[in-house]
């Protein structure tokens, strides 16, 4: 292990970090709200740890292996997941303790959007900037991460993207060099900012609004700067507008590089995995408003609008709500809980399983069933037209098997600090798959648990976010080994 490496990359890391200080700043000077203080005393000390970590190996210059490459992947989130929660910790504003703090700033930067904070919208402004400014920085390093560093690992998106659909495009990296990918997706990902912010001002929202969802919408993390999320607008067009661009963002980016270089929209006509994922929320979708109308919980224009509203956002694992979907009748609260489960495409800001997973785990099961009826056929998987080597096959079962042994392990710990069945599991359920909003006592916020549950859905989110095995490789004696 190169520790001195890691240690520059981590010191790198917090510098660049320290600097997300200044737009709150700027926001809190603009408002004159009061948090000024907190902001540059976080900056501060973020600055100076940075500034130690790598002045005494400043000079080191070598090539990061593979395990490196594993424990830098970690540090980024878990530390500057802590990192981050310095300014909400000395805000005055807030009053959080250590715990609380901690899981705002992961639940931010995870792209989560679960929130132990109650009063946004008496909170100082630059409060509020800060929660949307740390899941559009997640939500970014999130598609780096996935398309232009796992692949180097050779963990991630990037393997289930290919076997998807293999060809000319998906077969080699997006462009030759790593750093020009991240930069090619880092333009992609600042354009659709740019236009879900001027989309959202044009349908209403106030310029501040508009900055501040744009950010959470596009990183498909949820938080907004008012209790009542989207529904405080009351506005169709908004309420629209998030639609799309919550759709948009649960895309493959490495997809919406290749439509836009090759001018054409063929690359998602044939996507398999996009039609599934288009195909699964236009069901759910389609249950969901009938149920509504049949159930006369509301008038047939407004089911329509509620129901797709809450499908979307509940299933690309964004959680911004317009109504509470909560209190839904029969069965419809937890069979949009279990679409986050699928989550977005692979290589997008959205959390969940992954849909190439989904669709890999549900062709395996029924390779299975053929085999039982012709035990010597040579049975193929396939997306598309392109076999799935049995490699990629191995790791999914691998990813799902993990998936399930965690999610016990972290919903029995849950338990036995006292929560109920239906809290437990569906925190879990929301923090693992990076959604936000649960059933039962965290369905509108996190602030009325324990603080050692909290601290379980911290790691339950970095689970989820870093695709379990990226985190749990660190705690196998095989990696530590020389």
């Amino acid at each position: 292990m190169q520790y001195a490496v890691i240690q520059r990359i981590l010191g790198i890391l917090l510098i660049l970090f320290s600097t997300t200080m200044i737009p709150p700043m700027v926001v809190s000077l603009i408002y004159r709200d009061g948090s000024l203080t907190a902001f540059i005393q976080a900056a501060t000390v973020i600055l100076g740890l940075g500034i130690l970590c790598w002045m005494p190996v400043k000079n080191v210059r070598r090539e990061l292996r593979l395990r490196d490459g594993f424990l830098v992947v970690v540090l980024f989130w878990s530390v500057l997941g802590c990192a981050g929660a310095l300014p909400l910790y000395l805000s005055a504003s807030l009053e959080l303790n250590l715990a609380s703090a901690l899981f705002e700033s992961l639940s931010g930067l995870t792209t989560t959007g679960a929130t132990v904070i109650v009063g946004l919208d008496t909170l100082p402004k630059s409060i509020l900037f800060y929660r949307q400014e740390l899941q559009w920085l997640g939500g970014m390093g999130i598609i780096v991460l996935a398309v232009a560093i796992l692949p180097i690992l050779g963990i991630g998106g990037m393997q289930l993207y290919r076997a998807e659909t293999p060809g000319p495009d998906k077969n080699n990296k997006l462009t030759p060099r790593i750093t020009e990918t991240a930069k090619a997706l880092w333009y992609i990902y600042l354009i659709l900012t740019l236009a879900c912010a001027t989309a959202y001002w044009l349908a209403g929202m106030t310029l501040f609004d508009a900055i501040s969802h744009s950010f959470s919408t596009v990183a498909i993390g949820g938080f907004s700067t008012h209790d009542a999320s989207m529904g405080y607008f009351n506005s169709t067009a908004i309420d629209m507008v998030a639609v799309v661009f919550m759709l948009l963002s649960g895309v493959n980016f490495a997809l919406h590089y290749i439509a836009i270089r090759s001018r054409s929209l063929r690359p998602y006509r044939v996507d398999a995995e996009l039609t599934t994922y288009l195909g699964i929320l236009s069901s759910v979708a389609i249950i969901t408003v009938t149920y509504l109308i049949v159930s006369h919980t509301f008038a047939p224009a407004e089911a329509m609008l509620q129901g797709l509203f809450q499908v979307v956002s509940i299933g690309t694992t964004t959680g911004f709500t317009t109504t509470n979907y909560l209190a839904w009748p029969g069965f419809l609260p937890v069979l949009l809980l279990f679409t986050s489960f699928v989550g977005g495409c692979a290589g997008s800001t959205g959390g969940g399983m992954k849909v190439i997973r989904v669709i890999l785990l549900f062709k395996q099961g029924m390779r299975e069933l053929k085999r039982i009826i012709h035990p010597s056929a040579q049975l193929i998987v396939k997306t598309g037209r392109h076999a799935v080597p049995d490699r990629v096959i191995d790791a999914v079962w691998g990813f799902f098997a993990t998936y399930v042994a965690v999610f016990s392990i972290m919903m029995l710990l849950l338990l036995a600090t006292g929560l109920d069945q239906v809290t437990a599991f569906s925190a879990v359920a929301a923090t693992i798959n990076n959604l936000g909003p649960g059933l039962g006592e965290v369905g509108a916020n996190y602030a009325g648990i324990n603080d050692f549950s909290k601290l379980v859905l911290c790691f339950s989110m970095l689970l989820g976010r870093l695709e379990i095995f990226t985190l749990l490789v660190l705690f196998t004696p095989t990696f530590w080994s020389k």
